[in-house]
């Protein structure tokens, strides 16, 4: 009775799948999967499943109502995180993957009840969680430009003693950057170069929305208005350094508190392995008294 159950469950979502499609007159999988190729060139193979979800998500982009701010601020943040992809398209994505969890969950809702609430939970935070992916991308980008940062202001700290030149210092620093940095920093300098200067570092700024770096971008506007600025960055380089030791001191204490969950679990094996030999040694005891 499962089984026939399973089967008429998957047969009538496959159905149904294919004349919902050919309502909404969705392309092909076929020419799906060979847009899907040419857009990434990284995967070899596509599965059927990715396509399904792109089909539908293609189709709900266009009937999400988003506003005008929402829009604007999810744009920049896929921007900066490197994902190529509309705001509605990445949330039509997250809503696709949701619903199809919650639509498993109610294809065995007659067989297993009690496993509903599971599948509905899950589906939430799968859109939460599919939802939230370009800031985690940004945020640990952010993390990534922050570490270095410290080392970037002190060379331009040392490089104010002896050229005012903020683009040829931006070019240079970047040949030795990391590769956070560095992919921020080649676009600001293509920016700088094919428009205006404090424009390109002041959108720098709002691409990755760090405290740190906005303290080193208004040193930089200053730089280019006339401003010294030797003393600001020397006191900056000061300060980032000073902030870099407390980041790799919380970075240390934490590193005793992973280990020593890993330790107990070693504890309690060691106690397993004792108690199992005491044990066994009870029972044959015992067999040789009775």
């Amino acid at each position: 009775m499962i089984g026939l159950w399973l089967g008429f469950s998957l047969l009538f979502a496959v159905g149904s799948y294919f004349l919902i499609a050919n309502w909404l007159k969705l392309p092909t999988l076929a020419s799906t999967r060979a847009i899907l190729l040419v857009a990434k060139q990284d995967k070899l193979k596509m599965s059927i499943l990715q396509v399904i979800i792109f089909r539908l998500s293609a189709w709900l982009a266009g009937k999400l109502p988003l506003s005008d701010y929402y829009k604007r601020k999810t744009a920049a943040t896929l921007r900066s995180a490197g994902i190529q992809t509309t705001p509605e398209a990445y949330i039509a994505g997250a809503i696709v993957k949701a619903g199809l969890i919650c639509c498993g969950g109610l294809l065995l809702l007659p067989l297993l009840p009690l496993l509903f609430p599971v599948f509905l939970f899950l589906s939430i935070a799968v859109f939460f969680k599919e939802a939230q992916t370009a800031d985690a991308i940004v945020r640990k980008k952010r993390e990534q430009i922050e570490m270095e940062l410290p080392r970037f202001v002190a060379t331009i700290a040392q490089e104010l003693k002896a050229s005012r030149d903020v683009l040829r210092m931006l070019e240079v620093y970047a040949k030795h950057a990391d590769s956070g940095l560095q992919s921020e920093l080649h676009m600001t300098i293509a920016d700088m170069k094919s428009g205006n200067q404090e424009t390109a570092l002041l959108r720098l700024e709002a691409r990755i929305g760090s405290t740190m770096l906005s303290d080193t971008v208004r040193g930089l506007l200053a730089v280019m208005r006339g401003d010294q600025g030797g003393v600001y960055f020397d006191r900056l380089a000061h300060d980032f350094k000073l902030m870099e030791i407390q980041k790799l001191k919380l970075i240390a204490r934490k590193r005793p508190g992973k280990i020593r969950k890993y330790s107990f679990y070693m504890l309690v094996c060691f106690m397993l392995m004792y108690m199992v030999i005491l044990g066994l040694e009870i029972m044959k005891a015992m067999g040789k008294l009775f």
